[in-house]
């Protein structure tokens, strides 16, 4: 008989191009290592806040380093991750509100549709991300008019909320629940640890396995 399944919870915001190379990574080993994979969109910016933590492009030279450690680790992860010309704009006066609650509505109406819909959101076309990821026209405008919602509002905000309770002070965050035990994991580069706390082996990050690499 087959072990049964562990959770594994993926809190992320698409502002923050380390949850992406998480992302990626869970999505291609959940099958592999049978674990059950959640994904929580959650608001990167009031995690920062509730911590009082700062953003690291705020910082020059963690900006220089993480631009430099970002091109490394586009190879390392095979993921197309690419700073944006306008990476400032698009951090301090873009931000990633209105995307997160995009996604939570897509989270509550369409959950099949979550991780088509958020790896199109990091591949910055966010206009063309619902059709691109096989959603109608239809479903997007439907749930594009429920982002301002109290329903839609409320879920972010305590997801969120759930993120801080569990340590956080930054995105990402994987929280594994295994025997009865809870590990909260930050960073892109703790996934040789969640498979040792799942007790799986770790195959760096693109196992080989059909159809894991983008």
């Amino acid at each position: 008989m087959g072990r049964l399944a562990r959770i594994v919870e993926l809190y992320y915001d698409v502002l923050s191009p380390y949850s992406w190379l998480s992302f990626e990574v869970l999505c291609r080993y959940q099958h592999v290592w049978n674990v059950d994979l959640q994904l929580r969109p959650s608001y990167i910016a009031g995690i920062m806040k509730d911590s009082g933590n700062r953003p690291p492009a705020q910082l020059p030279r963690k900006a220089l380093y993480m631009v430099n450690d970002l091109r490394r680790l586009r190879q390392h992860f095979q993921v197309p991750v690419q700073v944006p010309e306008d990476f400032f704009s698009v951090v301090f006066e873009k931000g990633s509100l209105s995307a997160m609650r995009f996604l939570t509505a897509v989270c509550l109406e369409c959950p099949e549709m979550l991780e088509k819909v958020s790896r199109e959101l990091w591949m910055r076309i966010w206009s063309l991300a619902a059709e691109k990821a096989g959603m109608s026209a239809e479903q997007a405008q439907e749930i594009l008019g429920k982002i301002s919602t109290p329903k839609v509002k409320n879920q972010l905000k305590e997801t969120t909320e759930a993120a801080c309770n569990y340590g956080a002070f930054g995105l990402p965050i994987t929280v594994a629940h295994v025997d009865s035990q809870t590990h909260m994991l930050f960073g892109s580069d703790r996934m040789e640890l969640l498979a040792y706390l799942l007790g799986e082996k770790w195959m760096g990050p693109v196992p080989p396995a059909p159809k894991a690499r983008l």
